[in-house]
């Protein structure tokens, strides 16, 4: 029972990509287009998963994908959206051209949110933090006495 792995583990190449893996995969790509994942390593001549691949193309070989640093209109962008939304990275991620869900939520939890709390402001809530702390202390339940 259960489900069936995605290749062949065997001939399965793991660890870092090299530049002519990245060159085989771009260069197949742009001819055949995504097409099926799981069968794209082999006609590429590929010694990787189907998942491998797709990761590797999105989270770093596409074209169109965003390099650097964010902006300040990125950062406000994602204050407002992770508002509204919360954690749900990918429907940001729709927003902001050219950047990964991946690249956001890492960039949210390992910075940004450290600045938010500089700023003053309580990353769960998106209020201020000494309004949040009011807030917590007046709505908190007073334990009954036997």
């Amino acid at each position: 029972m259960g489900r069936s792995p995605c290749c062949e583990k065997v001939h399965t190449k793991k660890g870092a990509w090299t530049k002519d893996e990245d060159q085989r995969l771009i260069h197949y790509i742009r001819l055949h287009g995504q097409g099926c994942w799981s069968s794209l390593p082999k006609a590429a001549g590929l010694l990787r998963c189907g998942k491998s691949c797709r990761l590797r193309w999105i989270n770093y070989l596409r074209p169109d994908l965003k390099r650097g640093n964010f902006t300040q209109e990125d950062d406000d962008l994602i204050i407002k959206l992770h508002s509204l939304l919360g954690n749900k990275w990918s429907l940001i991620a729709g927003r902001l051209p050219g950047r990964t869900d991946n690249e956001i939520k890492n960039y949210w939890n390992t910075q940004f949110k450290r600045k938010i709390i500089s700023r003053g402001i309580d990353p769960q809530t998106h209020r201020p933090l000494n309004e949040t702390a009011a807030y917590t202390t007046t709505n908190t339940v007073t334990p009954l006495r036997n």
